[in-house]
C-alpha cells in the first residue's frame, strides 16, 4: 500500500487542493461569460454599433456643414472616435453590470462562487468578457464608419487607440462590477447607467472641444476621467489631443488599480453576495 498522499489532495480539512492558477476554470468562466453576450449578438454588438452611427448621422448634419473644423480637423473626423470609444464604454459596463446581479436576482450566484476560483480569477473572467464586447463593438463601428462618405477613421497612433480602449473598458467593467454587488435589482443597475455612466461619457468632450469651453467648465472636464479615455483614444486616430496624453495614461492606470482592489475587497467579503 501506498502511503504517500498525491500533491492534489488536501491533507487538512479547508486548504486549497488548486494552487496557482486554475487556468482551466478562469478559460471556463471567461467562454460562459463571452457566449452570454454573443448569444444575442444583434442586441449587444450591432445594435449599439447601429445607435452609434445615427449619433454620428445627426450630429453630422446639424453640426457639421459648412465645413466645420475642430483641432484642424472636419467635424466628422473629429467625433467618430469619441463615439466608438463612447460605445465601447457602455457595453463594457453593460456587460460586468449585468453578470452578478443576474446570479443574485435568479438564485445562481452560487454558479460564480462555489468553483475553484480566486478572487482574482473570478474578477478577470468577468471584466475580461466585458473588454471582448466593448472591443467588438468598437471594432464593428469603425469598420462601419470605414465605408461612412465623409468620415475618416484611419489611425495615427494605434498603440494609443489600443491603450486607451483597454484602459476605458477596463475601468468600465470594474465599475460595472462594482454596480452588480451592490445593486440588489435591475433598477439599481439601470440608475447608475443612467445618471452616471450616459451623463460622464457624453459630457467628456465627445461632440465638442474642451478648449472651447470657459475655464470652470474646462476644470470639471478634466476631473471626469471619461474626458482622458476620449481624448487619449483621439489621440490614436488624429494625433491630436485636448490633454497631454501621458497625463491621461497615468490617470486611467491608477483608477483601474484602485477599481480593481476595491472589486478584490468586495468579493473577498462577500459584501451582499454571501449573505
Amino acid at each position: 500500500m501506498n502511503d504517500q498522499t498525491p500533491s492534489w489532495v488536501s491533507k487538512e480539512p479547508g486548504q486549497p487542493v488548486l494552487s496557482g492558477i486554475n487556468w482551466g476554470g478562469l478559460k471556463t468562466l471567461y467562454i460562459k461569460e463571452v457566449r452570454r453576450f454573443f448569444k444575442v449578438q444583434l442586441q449587444t454588438v450591432w445594435a449599439p454599433a447601429v445607435t452609434t452611427m445615427l449619433y454620428l448621422i445627426i450630429f453630422t448634419v446639424a453640426l457639421g456643414r459648412g465645413g466645420k473644423m475642430v483641432l484642424g480637423v472636419p467635424f466628422p473626423d473629429f467625433i467618430a472616435p469619441g463615439l466608438i470609444v463612447m460605445a465601447m464604454l457602455q457595453n463594457s459596463f453593460a456587460n460586468s453590470s449585468f453578470s452578478l446581479l443576474v446570479g443574485k436576482m435568479q438564485g445562481t450566484i452560487v454558479d460564480y462562487l462555489m468553483p475553484p476560483l480566486s478572487t482574482g480569477e473570478l474578477i478577470a473572467g468577468l471584466v475580461g468578457a466585458a473588454v471582448t464586447r466593448a472591443f467588438l463593438v468598437g471594432f464593428a463601428v469603425w469598420f462601419v464608419m470605414l465605408w461612412w462618405p465623409g468620415v475618416h477613421v484611419g489611425m495615427a497612433q494605434p498603440l494609443s487607440v489600443f491603450f486607451f480602449g483597454l484602459m476605458g473598458a477596463m475601468m468600465l467593467a470594474f465599475f460595472g462590477l462594482i454596480t452588480s454587488i451592490w445593486a440588489e435589482k435591475f433598477d439599481h443597475a439601470a440608475a447608475i447607467t443612467n445618471f452616471v455612466v450616459a451623463p460622464l461619457s457624453l459630457l467628456s468632450g465627445t461632440f465638442y472641444s474642451v478648449d472651447a469651453l470657459s475655464p470652470a467648465f474646462r476644470a470639471i472636464s478634466h476631473a471626469n476621467p471619461f474626458f482622458y479615455i476620449i481624448s487619449g483614444f483621439r489621440h490614436g486616430f488624429l494625433g491630436e489631443a485636448d490633454s497631454p496624453v501621458a497625463l491621461g495614461a497615468a490617470v486611467l492606470v491608477a483608477i483601474n488599480l484602485a477599481l480593481f482592489a476595491t472589486c478584490y475587497a468586495l468579493l473577498k467579503s462577500g459584501w451582499k453576495i454571501k449573505n
